[in-house]
């Protein structure tokens, strides 16, 4: 075996080891307080995440983002809305769209929640140069695509 497939070997194992100790913290982020009567779930991390950073956006667009069918999101926005988490409402320009945001209520509550995972990732990624920055995240979505071909 070459040096070069030894050490990509290596490679795969530190992270085969890793994957499940990041999912495992992620699993645990600690819901804030005033959010845990609330039940919500991991999978609704990455349409707040959206909404939080992005800001308010379409159900076709946070569908778009997710890559997940729109009456999938509707369902989610429906159902965060009901808990007061999400508002809705309908687009000035067209009123056939419904525009989704945060509730302000809830807003810094979302925000503490994610923030723990944008810290760790800030800490992890100041170091490297943008170039460096582009092969973890092009590395991690080829990752994740090799995972959904199969």
């Amino acid at each position: 075996m070459s040096t070069a497939d030894s050490n990509l070997d290596e490679s795969v194992r530190t992270l085969l080891l890793l994957m499940p100790r990041l999912v495992g913290r992620a699993k645990r982020a600690k819901v804030p307080e005033e959010l845990q009567s609330l039940s919500l779930a991991p999978r609704h991390l990455s349409l707040l995440a959206y909404l939080l950073f992005d800001g308010s956006m379409t159900v076709n667009e946070l569908a778009a983002r997710l890559e997940v069918a729109p009456a999938t999101v509707s369902l989610m926005v429906g159902e965060l809305s009901r808990k007061g988490v999400l508002d809705r409402r309908e687009d000035d320009a067209d009123r056939r769209r419904t525009i989704v945001s945060i509730a302000d209520l809830h807003q810094h509550a979302i925000h503490e929640w994610l923030g723990y995972g944008v810290s760790a990732w800030r800490q992890a990624l100041e170091p490297l140069t943008p170039e460096e920055r582009q092969v973890v995240v092009r590395t991690l979505l080829a990752y994740d695509t090799a995972l959904t071909e199969r």
